[in-house]
């Protein structure tokens, strides 16, 4: 164990203000725990100290004799020292928030009383209209001023696929994976707003937060694609750490099933990203170079990169601390509202309420129908999509104050949530006999833990704070891939599946219906169904972050009378590609470099790439074609590469 690590760990348990004396007799309550004290350090003694005075004396029950196991004693002990060091407080903190939160749950607390919900203050946008032009600009502009942030901690096995989720292809017509399409959606911005100011070196940081899990998947793939073109030295790994699972509802720690020396622990969720950043100084090292912004996102949104640009150019017209991007929703639609909450006490926060939680809410505060569809058609609650964009002077003051302490939750029965805020304090009366094991309801069934969710940063923000957020069609903004094909074929109808074949078929609807308001003619999709989940097929039409980053790029790069037909793929690999009175009927991909200026014209017809459906539970398929359910037949298809600088057409 570091001495740093072991030092810390002893002021934070010295400043709790336990002590003993010289002697043992703290330890009397847990005698296997006493025999055992001659084998720790002053430090470890401390944290055993702070153990028992947390009920924690479970933990020292199978210790045998000295001479036994010393060696896993010790690091029992090595473990606690890095779970205390690692949570804002320390261990004895985490303990006291999860006994307050069950103990809150328990007595039925409700987490709004004395809260009316209204609607917050936020930018509804209207993809391609000259407002809408004009924030895409303002963002691109911007972008040289900003941090982007990933959190990707996650693997891909609710997805049914074992490796991680920013590995996993975004589309298949080319097979880049989500991690490359987001560094060059970075790199994109980045050339562009430095074109803005005339040529600049600026280089926009890129963090990625990982886990356990993720940590050396995530830099190997990096490593092995020399960071998908991106310096080395502008990707920062930030590695989160677990926390403890909870065993009942005493907040006892919960011991590994495998190993009686070891604490079971699991993933604390994506908020732990703030106290990462305030604890790694990134964000003063980015203020002192001019940053503004720090953009947040999460991994599996194929289409987030369309929003960017305009949300970031709200974010700097309209001086918002706090920008959630968001989609339109129905009223009562299974996706969260975003919701200004006024306390009787004269508190306000601009949050994220669950729709399960928004409707009768609503409804106990004299609004009768709920939440009801206004007359646009839609509720006037707008459905976050937890995408953040924090103005960064306002974070670092806000995290100076909470080290980044997010809201926490605690999730016993794997779906239900009770919450529970480091200030002010939430819980939900949420208890079901079937998480626990027997009727003394106490002991849970499976272990829980404390949680956090980055998106709930603004519920600490004082009511000065400017909390808005910005609205974007979903078709354009928001395709997330989380759930796998049994798991989205069981989604009744008409709701999202949000699966790999939803996310995939929703890239290649929101790239036609932006060729389409450039003013190309796409054709109507089909109806198929693959996985038993019904979805439109579009032409198959990609393109890289630097030929289309804008509405304004693609207009300025279609011209005439084009035209792509339903069954076409159409890939566009080169910044400066000129659609031109193309007529596809195929399939037709287009490489070429920088220096090369290619105009596309003419009609071209070959039998291009029929899609051939794929069964689930077909071992034989690679896991990222299986849980689509379908792949391309490559039959024939027209590549053409330009290589040489200069002016090239390629007509039929």
């Amino acid at each position: 164990m570091a001495s740093g690590a072991v030092d810390a760990a002893a002021e934070g348990v010295a400043a709790l203000g336990i002590s003993g004396g010289g002697d043992d007799e703290w330890a009397q309550p847990s005698p296997a725990l006493r025999r055992n004290l001659r084998l720790l350090s002053h430090d470890q003694v401390e944290l055993a100290k702070m153990l028992l005075n947390e009920g924690q004396g479970h933990l020292f029950e199978h210790w045998p004799e000295p001479g036994v196991d010393d060696d896993r004693k010790k690091s029992f002990f090595d473990q606690v020292c890095r779970l205390h060091s690692s949570y804002p407080g320390g261990l004895a903190s985490y303990i006291q928030n999860a006994k307050k939160l069950l103990a809150d749950s328990k007595a039925g607390q409700n987490p709004y009383d004395g809260f009316t919900p209204s609607v917050p203050s936020g930018e509804v946008l209207t993809f391609g209209d000259d407002n809408f032009l004009s924030l895409e600009a303002a963002g691109v502009k911007e972008a040289r001023n900003a941090a982007f942030v990933l959190v990707a901690g996650g693997l891909g096995e609710r997805l049914g696929y074992k490796g991680i989720k920013v590995a996993l292809p975004r589309e298949t017509t080319t097979g880049k994976c989500f991690l490359q399409h987001y560094i060059e959606s970075i790199l994109a911005l980045q050339e562009a707003s430095c074109k803005l100011e005339g040529g600049c070196d600026t280089k926009i940081p890129f963090v990625i937060m990982t886990s356990d899990d993720t940590n050396a998947l995530t830099i190997k793939l990096l490593e092995s694609n020399s960071y998908f073109g991106m310096e080395p030295s502008q990707v920062k790994i930030l590695k989160q750490e677990k926390v403890a699972c909870l065993a009942d509802n005493d907040a006892r720690l919960a011991l590994d099933p495998n190993d009686k020396y070891k604490i079971q622990t699991k993933p604390h969720g994506h908020g732990d990203v703030h106290s990462l950043l305030y604890s790694s100084g990134l964000l003063e090292q980015w203020k002192s170079t001019g940053r503004k912004w720090v953009l947040f996102f999460q991994d599996t949104n194929g289409l987030l990169f369309n929003a960017i640009p305009s949300a970031l150019g709200v974010s700097a017209t309209k001086g918002y601390n706090v920008n959630s991007l968001a989609v339109l929703r129905k009223a009562k639609e299974g996706i969260g509202g975003i919701t200004k909450l006024t306390h009787v006490d004269g508190r306000t926060m601009v949050i994220n309420v669950e729709y399960n939680q928004l409707d009768p809410l609503l409804r106990a505060t004299g609004h009768p129908d709920g939440d009801a569809n206004s007359e646009t058609g839609y509720s006037p609650y707008p459905g976050n999509i937890n995408q953040l964009i924090l103005e960064l002077g306002p974070y670092i003051e806000e995290l100076k104050k909470t080290h980044g302490a997010i809201s926490e939750f605690v999730n016993p029965n794997g779906h239900l949530r009770l919450q529970n805020e480091l200030a002010p304090g939430f819980a939900l009366p949420l208890f079901d006999k079937k998480r626990y094991t027997d009727s003394t309801k106490t002991a849970f069934k499976s272990s829980a833990r404390l949680e956090c969710m980055m998106q709930d940063y603004p519920k600490t923000l004082p009511p000065t704070a400017k909390v808005g957020f910005t609205v974007m069609d979903t078709w354009l903004a928001y395709a997330p891939v989380k759930n796998n094909p049994e798991d989205a074929a069981k989604v009744p109808k008409g709701n999202p599946f949000h699966s790999a074949t939803s996310g995939e078929m929703a890239i290649y609807r929101a790239n036609s219906l932006i060729l389409r308001k450039a003013g190309a003619r796409i054709y109507d999709p089909v109806i198929s169904t693959f996985n038993s989940q019904e979805v439109e097929v579009w032409p198959r039409i990609t393109w890289s972050p630097r030929w289309g980053l804008t509405l304004k790029d693609v207009k300025q790069k279609v011209n005439g009378n084009s035209s792509v037909s339903q069954r076409s793929v159409l890939v566009i690999n080169g910044e400066n590609v000129i659609i031109d009175g193309l007529s596809l009927d195929g399939a037709l991909i287009v490489n070429s470099v920088d220096e090369a200026e290619v105009k596309v014209t003419g009609h071209i017809e070959n039998k291009g790439w029929p899609i051939r459906h794929i069964d689930y539970k077909d071992t034989l398929e690679k896991e990222e074609t299986r849980i689509r359910g379908f792949k391309f037949e490559k039959v024939e298809q027209l590549e053409v590469n330009y290589t040489e600088p200069g002016k090239h057409c390629l007509s039929s």
